[in-house]
């Protein structure tokens, strides 16, 4: 029988707002400082929009299909909608159900915010909308069900402790099927305000420690553990990132740095809940150098323009974690072993989880965003609007005013 807690609920409840900022302003921050200035209040919107979608679907029916009794591994049993018939005295562990619906609100939102990131500066407010709203009720649920929920890949044993494949990979990979039927844009420049990118970076490591740190659902040792583990893998991939900048254009560069250290958090989400510091400075550092590939080597290589690196950094990471879980799991932490601790099987099992989370959020995603393209005449903005800029064009505001 489920028990209160009140250590417990008001670590959850500490944390929600963590992930919330990882958000509003986190990634509003960092995409907005990375995009072009004639575009950075439509990449701000973006994100926001997105947010406030999915936290009206989620508690209408989002939830309920995503955490509700399994249906063949597939998808959760339909109740409960509008959350009508969860009491405030209702427990899932040993905290409320309704403060465990708002913190996976968080994260569905957040997934949805990543994926904007590979699509500024090209994509009609109206489409991103349209593709938000089909997106989360068609791909994002049913991944959460199948790796959270009790769905199929929960069942054969996928460790996913915070969203590697539901978060990361899910995001990464949706985002360029959309970025492929978007095409690339007219002018590729460089970010227009490191700044804001730096502050957006720094909010993200902080709110990560209630992303991971929380994803136990509980005040204790595991919760300690993975804020240790995502904070050295955070620091580590910064490390590692520099370096590298370092040998091969010659100098440090701070959005070098910065890309390290989420590439590092994308990278530890899957094995916070699993992996020791040993394991977590292995995969932090291995984020960072996968990263790096994608995004100095692999994109311009294949020719995709993934704006903002979010599958160079979050999806290719995101993989690079949920394997390295099934490698580096050991039994001290939560008691799952990976291949190192002498369980080849549970390295399998991860890599199941990861192409099934590819090939489905990709196929979908690229479906959707075509249909939508058809339907409404094109999902890509007008070249004039695109030299202009989204601000002026789509909102008719500006972030800058010199007067």
């Amino acid at each position: 029988m489920d028990v209160f807690s009140a250590g417990d609920t008001a670590w959850v409840l500490i944390c929600t707002i963590l992930v919330l900022l990882m958000s509003i302003p986190a990634v509003a921050f960092f995409y907005g400082g990375l995009c072009k200035r004639k575009n950075v209040l439509n990449t701000i919107f973006l994100t926001f929009i997105a947010f406030s979608i999915i936290s009206v679907i989620w508690v209408i029916f989002g939830y309920q299909f995503a955490f509700g009794t399994d249906i063949s591994g597939l998808i959760g049993s339909p109740s409960n909608f509008f959350l009508q018939g969860i009491g405030l005295d209702e427990l899932s562990g040993t905290i409320p159900t309704l403060l465990f619906v708002m913190f996976q609100c968080a994260f569905a939102g957040l997934t949805c915010a990543i994926m904007s990131g590979a699509l500024v500066g090209r994509m009609k407010t109206k489409a991103w909308i349209a593709f938000t709203i089909l997106w989360v009720c068609i791909v994002y649920v049913p991944i959460a069900h199948w790796v959270w929920g009790g769905g199929w890949l929960m069942q054969m044993g996928a460790l996913d402790f915070a969203g590697g494949a539901v978060v990361h990979i899910n995001s990464g990979i949706s985002a360029l099927a959309v970025a492929l039927v978007l095409g690339r844009r007219k002018n590729i420049s460089i970010p227009h305000n490191l700044g804001y990118a730096v502050l957006g970076a720094a909010l993200l490591w902080i709110g990560w420690m209630g992303f991971n740190g929380g994803s136990g659902l509980a005040a204790d040792g595991l919760a300690a553990n993975a804020i240790i583990v995502s904070n050295v893998a955070a620091a580590v991939g910064l490390i590692v990132w520099t370096l590298i900048d370092t040998k091969v254009v010659g100098k440090p560069t701070v959005l070098g740095a910065i890309s390290g250290a989420i590439a590092g958090l994308v990278g530890i989400t899957p094995a916070a809940g699993f992996v020791d510091v040993f394991g977590a400075l292995v995969i932090g550092a291995g984020a960072s150098v996968v990263s790096y590939f994608a995004v100095y080597y692999l994109k311009p290589k294949l020719g995709y323009d993934d704006a903002l690196d979010v599958w160079g950094i979050h999806g290719m990471s995101g993989v690079w974690g949920a394997i390295a879980t099934g490698i580096f799991a050991v039994p001290a932490v939560n008691g799952a072993a990976g291949l190192i601790a002498g369980n080849a099987n549970q390295l399998v099992v991860q890599i199941i989880s990861v192409v099934v989370t590819i090939v489905y959020a990709f196929t979908i995603s690229y479906i959707l965003a075509k249909v939508l393209d058809k339907a409404m005449g094109g999902i890509r903005v007008e070249e004039s609007e695109e030299t202009v800029g989204l601000d002026t064009s789509l909102h008719q505001e500006s972030a800058y005013n010199f007067n």
